[in-house]
Parts: structure tokens; C-alpha cells; sequence
């Protein structure tokens, strides 16, 4: 039973979810001074890539966000997925 229902989804729809994911990542992009102000600063972000590195680390977050919905729209993902299931899974 193939649980990655990626790879069988129909080809609009899965087009369609690439491109709300990749729009939810613009706004995140577009946005970075709102998510600040929801989510606050990041220690991490603050610490390892300096002042002012919560907003660029929520650009950053945004960049992958629309990777992935690129990677969703072209089909890639489901490639990356079975690829890790199947190292995880000896199979």
C-alpha cells in the first residue's frame, strides 16, 4: 500500500496545491514584519545569524515554503518522499 498520495494525485490538482503552498510562502517572504510581530523573536535566528536575524530567518522559512510547493506542482516531492521512506524503511 503506497501511502504517498502524491504521486497518484490527479496532475491540476496537485499543480493547484503547489501554487497555494508557494503562495503561502510569498506572503511569509512578503510579509516577514507581520510574522514578526505574531510570532516574536527567534533565539536561534537572534543568535546565530545576528541582529535582525528573526526576520531573515522568517524569509528564509518563506523561500523553502515556496521551494516545496514547487517541488508539490512538479511532482519532486513525491520522489523525495519515497526516497526517504525508502532508506528509513530498508525496503
Amino acid at each position: 500500500m503506497d501511502v504517498l498520495h502524491f504521486r497518484y494525485m490527479n496532475p491540476f490538482l496537485r499543480i493547484f496545491l503547489g501554487f497555494i503552498v508557494m503562495v503561502i510562502g510569498y506572503f511569509i517572504v512578503s510579509k516577514s514584519e507581520k510574522m514578526f510581530e505574531w510570532f516574536g523573536q527567534n533565539e536561534f535566528a537572534e543568535k546565530y545569524i545576528g541582529s535582525g536575524g528573526s526576520r531573515t530567518f522568517y524569509k528564509i522559512i518563506g523561500i523553502l515554503v515556496v521551494f516545496v510547493g514547487i517541488f508539490i506542482a512538479t511532482n519532486v516531492m513525491s520522489d523525495i518522499l519515497g526516497g526517504t521512506a525508502k532508506v528509513l524503511t530498508n525496503t
